[in-house]
């Protein structure tokens, strides 16, 4: 394993007849990683069934998503601890083996801070990693520290000093430069490393733990957004009456839409700061459209005659259509309790030598407070689930029944 700052371990590209190149490192006159070429169904298929023979893989993607809604494969990486397999997304057409092998509970899937990652593969393959082990939540679990990015824990755990040059380089061009297969082939494969290193250091609860939080993270995924609710989380949306409401879970819904259809941004469709003035002022024509606080005039020429129309016919409806008026946020007074709340995660964080940001999130603290706030009695929102109900749920009760209205 390389001393931190040491000299970076060289490649040598080696073609072979009759099947993909091969990428070999050589360190210290030995060969000691070899990288394959994934680029055919034939060859994937083989890989896979191996693949479920084995107790884990260390997977990763590189993928573009300059100007689209979804990400755009340019590389899945699969590493075994002995060999990187580069699979090519542009050349690869049948998905289902490596689909049978994200779901195959008896292979621990290992990624790193994945949720692009998951994207990637529930677009490539229709299918999401089960079990999955996450080594950044692995790294929260084992206190060295919170959200650690990939380079920064391969350097406390591994001791090595990654490069990070190709992080955004164009993953669809072809061929690929050997510096992007090297930077692809060393990733997956000290991620496969890191998890070796990382799971004996975890308690079986631990363990446990991370795998539920990984199980959480495709959940969430798997919530696929509401167009119709994407109102809810518009800024400043509960200053507005229930009739702006109206107007705006329209035209927020629509741009979810179009953004999909059109596998665009969503602020390429229209502009996050456009939503809430649009909804209040509700703009008749397109000289008052255009001069809505950010309003981009490709918008207007592209969709503002559709804009108007949306806002006039969500105008139109009537009260008993019109969404309930959006709750209040929290008053700067209940600070005070949001504080003791998040004691009883610290605490705990403390006793089980977990880093405190990875117990108990904002708005899990936020939705328990607003179930009852200021007088109660309060429940334990939904979104607070497995053990970090069982070992805190009821301290944070006990916790909001002590405090004075």
């Amino acid at each position: 394993m390389n001393a931190p700052g040491a000299r970076r371990p060289r490649y040598i590209l080696r073609a072979s007849f009759g099947r993909a190149p091969v990428v070999s490192r050589i360190k210290e006159g030995r060969v000691a990683i070899e990288t394959q070429w994934v680029l055919d169904d034939a060859h994937l298929a083989r890989l896979c069934a191996e693949w479920r023979q084995l107790p884990f893989v260390a997977l990763d993607t590189e993928f573009m998503r300059v100007d689209t809604f979804y990400p755009i494969a340019g590389l899945v990486q699969i590493g075994d601890g002995r060999c990187a397999y580069l699979i090519d997304p542009l050349t690869v057409k049948d998905w289902q083996p490596f689909a049978a092998l994200l779901q195959d509970t008896a292979v621990v899937k290992v990624l790193h801070a994945c949720g692009e990652d998951l994207e990637v593969l529930s677009r490539l393959t229709g299918q999401l990693p089960a079990p999955l082990f996450d080594t950044q939540l692995a790294g929260g679990y084992l206190n060295l520290g919170f959200s650690m990015g990939y380079s920064r824990l391969v350097h406390a755990v591994l001791g090595l000093d990654l490069p990070k040059d190709e992080t955004r380089s164009d993953w669809l061009q072809r061929p690929l430069s050997e510096m992007q297969m090297r930077y692809a082939a060393e990733d997956v494969q000290h991620l496969a490393e890191l998890y070796a290193a990382l799971l004996p250091r975890l308690s079986e609860d631990k363990q446990r733990w991370v795998v539920e939080d990984g199980a959480e993270l495709v959940a969430n995924l798997q919530r696929e957004t509401d167009p119709d609710e994407a109102y809810r989380e518009v800024k400043q949306a509960w200053r507005l009456r229930p009739q702006q409401l109206a107007v705006l879970r329209v035209l927020t819904a629509w741009r979810e839409r179009q953004a999909r259809a059109r596998n665009q941004p969503r602020n390429r469709i229209l502009r996050e700061a456009s939503l809430w003035p649009l909804a209040r002022t509700q703009p008749k024509d397109l000289v008052t459209l255009a001069r809505i606080e950010d309003m981009h005039p490709r918008t207007v020429r592209q969709d503002g005659e559709t804009l108007l129309e949306l806002i006039r016919q969500a105008a139109a409806l009537s009260a008993q259509e019109w969404p309930a008026a959006l709750p209040e946020p929290l008053p700067l007074e209940a600070a005070s309790v949001l504080k003791k709340l998040r004691a009883v995660g610290q605490r705990t964080a403390k006793e089980l030598d977990i880093a405190p940001e990875i117990m108990l999130r904002k708005k899990i603290l936020e939705a328990l407070l607003k179930s009852g706030y200021p007088d109660g009695p309060y429940s334990l929102p939904e979104s607070l689930r497995g053990w970090r109900r069982e070992r805190m749920g009821q301290a944070l009760l006990d916790v909001l029944e002590k405090s004075p209205s």
